[in-house]
């Protein structure tokens, strides 16, 4: 297994979103690496956790790498988180993303969790996708 891929993931990940026009349309420059310090806007998106684990075949090293993209609106209901996360899946299911290192060959929505939080002044979406990174060309 190699989690030598992941940094590389992230980034194109990240850059696809920061791209993606129809993401963009709904969050403008919302997109964030973290949550951002300080007052955050009423709506946007971050990275968030990851899991990594050995996707070896014998051949080449590789791995499956679960992660989440955060949507989190203070709309008064869910339908405005509910566009941007539609946004966010439809910017990277069935993408071909380039990695610095390796190669991306599959990447798959896996499940979503929509909640309230802040005492039900904010909504939040958690997408869990899944990829599977290789080593080589």
């Amino acid at each position: 297994m190699s989690y030598a891929m992941a940094a590389g993931l992230q980034t194109a990940v990240y850059q696809r979103l920061v791209q993606d026009a129809a993401l963009s349309a709904l969050v403008g420059g919302a997109i964030h690496d973290a949550v951002p310090p300080g007052r955050v806007p009423p709506l946007y998106v971050t990275l968030g956790p990851e899991e990594a684990r050995e996707r070896g075949d014998g051949t080449a090293g590789g791995a499956w790498h679960r992660f989440t993209i955060t949507v989190v609106s203070e709309s008064a209901g869910f339908q405005q988180a509910k566009a941007v996360a539609g946004a966010v899946s439809d910017a990277l299911v069935g993408v071909e993303l380039s990695l610095a290192r390796g190669r991306l060959s599959s990447l798959n929505f896996l499940r979503a969790r929509a909640r309230r939080e802040a005492g039900g002044q904010a909504r939040r979406i958690d997408l869990i996708f899944q990829a599977r990174v290789d080593e080589g060309a």
